[in-house]
């Protein structure tokens, strides 16, 4: 999924909902001519600003992220299979990380899981609404979150409020591998 993709959806997904541009600024706190560069593709979003983006339009991240924006009817159980996951390579807002995004074409998610393979480098920081899980599959993880530092080997999971500023950093000779499912708080439905 390209940058020019993530825009293309934010609009369909904005029009499908009956939005005006200036509903999605009240409703992210963004500016009508920020969202419009985004939607144009001239502005690559930050993760933090798609999460404000889905929550406006009271969709899971990963809508944004997929290639599918058509709506679905809603449905009890949703079974992904692993050799049908494409991997999202890393892009400007997800500097370093490289996705497998888990449940894709589950409506109505309260939960957004991924498959992340973190990065060597960190390049910036994140921080948003909600909790967020993190379990090492594979590799070592450095995790950052606000001035603390904690060491993760596989088989360790950490649980954290998502507002404070956190990242990983994978150790060793490959990236690190780790399951991680964020909960985003819905808004009034």
């Amino acid at each position: 999924m390209d940058e020019k993709s993530i825009s293309e959806n934010i609009k369909k997904l904005r029009v499908q909902k009956k939005m005006t541009l200036q509903d999605l600024a009240t409703g992210t706190g963004l500016t009508k001519g920020y969202l419009s560069k985004v939607e144009r593709a001239r502005k690559a979003p930050p993760y933090s600003t798609l999460t404000k983006i889905a929550a406006a339009l009271e969709i899971e991240i990963t809508t944004l992220l997929a290639g599918d924006v058509m709506p679905r009817e809603d449905v009890r159980l949703f079974l992904s299979r692993g050799k049908t996951r494409e991997l999202i390579r890393e892009t400007d807002q997800f500097a370093g990380y490289d996705y497998e995004i888990l449940a894709e074409g589950k409506p109505g998610k309260n939960m957004e899981p991924f498959i992340i393979h973190a990065p060597w480098e960190i390049t910036r920081t994140y921080a948003h609404e909600g909790e967020e899980t993190i379990y090492v599959i594979d590799g070592q993880l450095e995790f950052h979150y606000g001035d603390d530092v904690h060491l993760l080997n596989p088989g360790d999971n950490i649980y954290f409020d998502s507002i404070v500023p956190h990242v990983g950093e994978s150790l060793g000779r490959s990236k690190a591998r780790l399951l991680v499912v964020i909960y985003f708080y819905k808004r009034n439905r």
